[in-house]
Formats: C-alpha cells, sequence, structure tokens
C-alpha cells in the first residue's frame, strides 16, 4: 500500500508531489509515461516562465529542472518508461514498463496531473487531401526544438492558441516564412503578450474570423484554400483565397487527458473537460485530487504549479484523516463566464476562483449572486476568453451563501 501515488511528473505532478512531501507524506510515488520527468515543458525553450512563481523569467526546461531538482533531493520516488493502464474506484493503479511488466500499486489516496493533448485534424472535418505536411503545432514544437527537424519552409498556422503564436515565432527564426495565422473566431484565444510578441513583432498576420476550407495537395501540401466566416461561423463564398505553402500547422485547443478519470466514474464538466473538483481540487469521488491541465487548461505553468500544491496538501489531509467540510457551495455561471474552476466549495477557508469569459470586453463588472441577492463584485478593464481570470472569495462569503452565480455584465 502506497500513501500517495500521482500520476503525471509533469509540472502539476512534481509540484504536488513536493507540497505533500512538505505536508508530512513520506510514501509518494510519481509515475511517468515519457522517459524523464518535466512533461510538456521539455519542448517549450522559450522563456516568459516562472514571473509569478520565482519572480525572474525562465524556459521551460529551466522552469521544469528546479521541481526535478527539488524531488531528487526531497528523496521521492518516481518510475519513468511507465504507463498507467487503469485505476479502479477503489484506488488500485494497473501499470507497465520494460523492466516491471504489468504490476498493481494499492494507494490511499491519488493525484491526476496527466496533462491535456491536441485537437488533431481528424476533429476538424477539414476537406481536401491528406499529404504530408500536417502537423499540430505541439508536434512541430517537439520535432524542431528536441529532434533537430524543420516541418516545412512556408507555413500556415490553422488557429492562435498559445502554442500556434510561439511556433509562428519559432518557424520565423529557424528561417520559414510564416504566411499568416487564421482564426476562426473573432478573437485570439492566446495570450495578449503572445500576440504582440510573437505576431506583430515579426510582422505575420493574424486574421480572425477566417478558416481553412480546403487543403490542396497529393503527396504533400501544397497550398490552402482560407476564406472569411460569418457570424454562425460558415465560410462565406465570396472571400476564398488560395494560399501557396507546404505546411499547415494545427493550434486548435487543448483536450484533458481523461480517459483514466473516466475509467473511474469521476464527474466531468462539459467546458472544460476536465472533472469537477472543490476547492482543494478533490473530485467526485473522494481520496481522488485533479490539477494541471487535466483538470483545465491555464495560461501559465505558475498557476498550475500553485494548483498542484493546493491537491498536494489536500491529499495529504485526506491521507492524514482529516475529514473534509459537509457544507457544499455549488457555483453556476451565465453564458458570459463559461466555467469556473472549483465548481463547488465548503467556505472553510479563503478560496481564489479561476474562470473564463466566453468573450472578449472592456470596462465589464464580474457579479456573484447568492440567488438574487449581489454578494460581491469586481471591476475589469478588459477580459478576453484566451486569458485565465481569478476573483477571491472569503470564507465568511461562502458560509452564509446557499449558492453562487457568476455573471459578466458590460
Amino acid at each position: 500500500m502506497t500513501d500517495l501515488v500521482i500520476i503525471g511528473g509533469g509540472p502539476a505532478g512534481m509540484s504536488a508531489a513536493i507540497a505533500a512531501y512538505e505536508a508530512g507524506i513520506r510514501d509518494i510515488l510519481i509515475i511517468e509515461r515519457d522517459d524523464s520527468l518535466g512533461g510538456i515543458l521539455r519542448q517549450c525553450i522559450h522563456n516568459g516562465f516562472g514571473l509569478h512563481k520565482f519572480g525572474e523569467e525562465l524556459t521551460g526546461p529551466e522552469y521544469a529542472l528546479r521541481y526535478e531538482e527539488r524531488v531528487r533531493k526531497l528523496n521521492i520516488p518516481f518510475k519513468t518508461d511507465t504507463m498507467v493502464l487503469d485505476i479502479t474506484p477503489d484506488k488500485v493503479i494497473t501499470a507497465t514498463n520494460s523492466d516491471e511488466g504489468i504490476f498493481k500499486i494499492e494507494a490511499k489516496a491519488i493525484i491526476l496531473a496527466m496533462g491535456c493533448r491536441e485537437r488533431p485534424k481528424g476533429a476538424l472535418n477539414i476537406p481536401g487531401t491528406r499529404p504530408s505536411g500536417i502537423y499540430s503545432a505541439g508536434t512541430a514544437q517537439k520535432y524542431v526544438n528536441m529532434e533537430g527537424y524543420m516541418p516545412g519552409e512556408e507555413i500556415v498556422i490553422l488557429g492562435s492558441g498559445d502554442i500556434g503564436l510561439i511556433m509562428a515565432r519559432r518557424m520565423t527564426l529557424e528561417g520559414a516564412k510564416v504566411k499568416l495565422v487564421c482564426e476562426l473566431m473573432p478573437y485570439s484565444s492566446g495570450l495578449a503578450r503572445n500576440i504582440e510578441q510573437c505576431l506583430n513583432d515579426f510582422d505575420i498576420p493574424l486574421k480572425l474570423s477566417h478558416t481553412v476550407v480546403e487543403i490542396h495537395g497529393k503527396d504533400r501540401v501544397e497550398g490552402v484554400t482560407i476564406a472569411r466566416v460569418d457570424d454562425n461561423k460558415k465560410p462565406i463564398k465570396e472571400t476564398y483565397e488560395y494560399i501557396p505553402c507546404d505546411t499547415l500547422l494545427l493550434s486548435v485547443g487543448l483536450i484533458p487527458e481523461n480517459e483514466l478519470t473516466k475509467k473511474l466514474g469521476i464527474k466531468l464538466n462539459n467546458i472544460t473537460g476536465g472533472a469537477e473538483v472543490d476547492e482543494n481540487r478533490e473530485t467526485s469521488l473522494p481520496g481522488v485530487f485533479a490539477c494541471g491541465n487535466v483538470l483545465h487548461v491555464h495560461d501559465l505553468v505558475d498557476f498550475v504549479s500553485e494548483e498542484a500544491e493546493t491537491a498536494g496538501r489536500a491529499a495529504a489531509e485526506y491521507i492524514n484523516g482529516v475529514k473534509a467540510s459537509e457544507n457544499i457551495v455549488e457555483i453556476t455561471t451565465d453564458g458570459n463566464i463559461r466555467y469556473t474552476v472549483p465548481q463547488r466549495i465548503s467556505g472553510k477557508n479563503d478560496v481564489n476562483v479561476f474562470f473564463r469569459v466566453g468573450k472578449a470586453a472592456r470596462n465589464v463588472k464580474i457579479n456573484i449572486y447568492d440567488g438574487e441577492k449581489p454578494i460581491l463584485s469586481k471591476k475589469k478593464v478588459r477580459v478576453a476568453p484566451g486569458e485565465m481570470e481569478s476573483i477571491a472569495i472569503s470564507a465568511d462569503i461562502v458560509s452564509r451563501a446557499k449558492s453562487l452565480h457568476f455573471c459578466m455584465e458590460e
């Protein structure tokens, strides 16, 4: 029997392990399917990490290394090249690797930190042929930054997620010509700083309300046809434009890696794709916690680490027999606020509630109601779907509320 098993050795998994260790848990095991710790940060060689957590700019590998060194210093055990195949509701984990074959681990508590994956081309239904030269932006990032391969020379990027924006800059720096970035929505889904630093600084056009309507080429991509879309996201035929290129990169969203979560029967949120949790990041199955991009997609790894620390400390309390609060307040949202994390809170402690809005807006108010009664309001100069927002709620407010309803009013 192992006290705490953490599935995933990326920034979330390592942060959770360290927090649990510092809370007094010594019997910890991290399971990572890649050949080393670090997760997605290993291929993110650009800077911009660690400003909130360490007060300085680090690259992804530098940020990951700080946590890996701490894990090693604390002698927290980890298994790499190990794939978790199954988890049962009574917390029996089935895993496999080349040294031990298939083996089982019983755990008192589990933290899910499996990260997320990219939405593939097959989910987009783009008409045309199926030539080589079509990559997800993260795959192209791994080829360039870790393997030393260039995916192509003339690039079109579909989607303005942060990985796509960063790859627009990266491919330009490596000598490729990035023709343009197309975004289906009337706003970018990436951070404002990435639009400025990755596109504007390199004169790369960003076409909002545009999409790829056809891919051309037999053996290799020869070009794509793009078009403006109307308010119903339907292509406008009069705006069709052919763009010659040899590579199409897709940055069309990230999906939390929740196959194991589904096997456990844990309640998932339809908007985030991750588990529904309380402020301790405990799921609907007691003793199973979730944090990082497997829970909801984050903008900054610093917030991943903070969330994972919350889950690590809460898992330690669960292992030590601290009972969860029975006072649970559900959070609901209007259409302008797409979701919150957590989705329910107890009022035991003050809590930061993270949320994303459904559209870009300026000079708005985030109002929180208990039924018809307004209990908290926060002004925001600017909000955008690509940037996570948060609002602090005191335990006193929660303890007196029957429910919390989040609204954005312009």
